[in-house]
């Protein structure tokens, strides 16, 4: 199941990598008609959610200390460039965010996704680090997605198509 999830999260982050290749760093803050969650804060929160669950795993963090602050459940994103690691940078701490979970999951290995989540706060939601698992690297990075894709229609940017497009380049 690791290898399929991966398969699934290298999908996604495919089609996250196409939704900001055309902007630059002032656009990646924007937020227009009300659109909160521009695209510097869904990266940001994306990595922010990969050390999260990374946690689970037995991986240490490896994020500034106040990345939780800024990218975190309940943080509110604001349109301010210098406020955010630019567009390169974010997408380098998101393949070292993927490298991280890579190296723990397969350090886990598939009968360790069968254990109890060892945070007793989300048991309920995913009981074991498996359900966690495929939630934040399938279900949460798809919805962020689909906000991005949103956000790029109300900042009037061309349409990107999803990788599993035909007629996606």
């Amino acid at each position: 199941m690791i290898a399929e999830v991966l398969n699934s999260y290298d999908l996604h982050l495919e089609f996250l990598r196409r939704l900001v290749s055309d902007l630059n760093d002032e656009q990646m803050v924007t937020q227009p008609d009300n659109a909160l969650n521009h695209a510097a804060w869904t990266i940001g929160h994306l990595i922010y959610s990969c050390q999260s669950i990374g946690s689970e795993l037995g991986v240490l963090p490896w994020l500034p200390d106040d990345w939780d602050k800024q990218f975190g459940t309940g943080s509110t994103p604001i349109d301010d460039a210098g406020k955010y690691p630019d567009k390169v940078s974010l997408l380098k701490h998101l393949d070292e965010a993927k490298l991280m979970l890579t190296a723990g999951l397969e350090k886990l290995g598939e009968s360790g996704l069968t254990m109890p989540l060892p945070d007793v706060r989300y048991r309920d939601r995913f009981p074991t680090i498996g359900h966690a698992v495929v939630h934040i690297l399938s279900g949460h990075t798809a919805l962020h997605l689909g906000q991005l894709t949103v956000w790029r229609r109300a900042m009037r940017l061309p349409v990107i198509s999803e990788p599993l497009d035909s007629n996606h380049e």
